[in-house]
């Protein structure tokens, strides 16, 4: 599985209220500078920042931005 197949996966698991919402990591930690978003995980650097800080629903809204971009992505 590649990282954005990856990525879609745990998107899916994001969504389930029963399940603790999972990291976006994806161990490729490079930002583009660019688009100013990680490579591996399509976050930007304030959401790198507070991940550990977020809540549960506040996770939900970072997935909820990682499917839009990713949802930019051709194929």
């Amino acid at each position: 599985m590649n990282p954005t197949e990856t990525l879609r996966a745990l998107a899916e698991l994001a969504q389930d209220i029963h399940h603790p919402v999972p990291s976006p990591c994806v161990s490729i930690c490079r930002m583009d500078p660019h688009s100013g978003l990680c490579l591996g995980c399509w976050r930007d650097i304030d959401e790198i920042i507070a991940w550990g800080r977020l809540s549960e629903d506040g996770k939900r809204g970072v997935w909820h931005a990682i499917t839009e971009r990713l949802a930019t992505l051709p194929g």
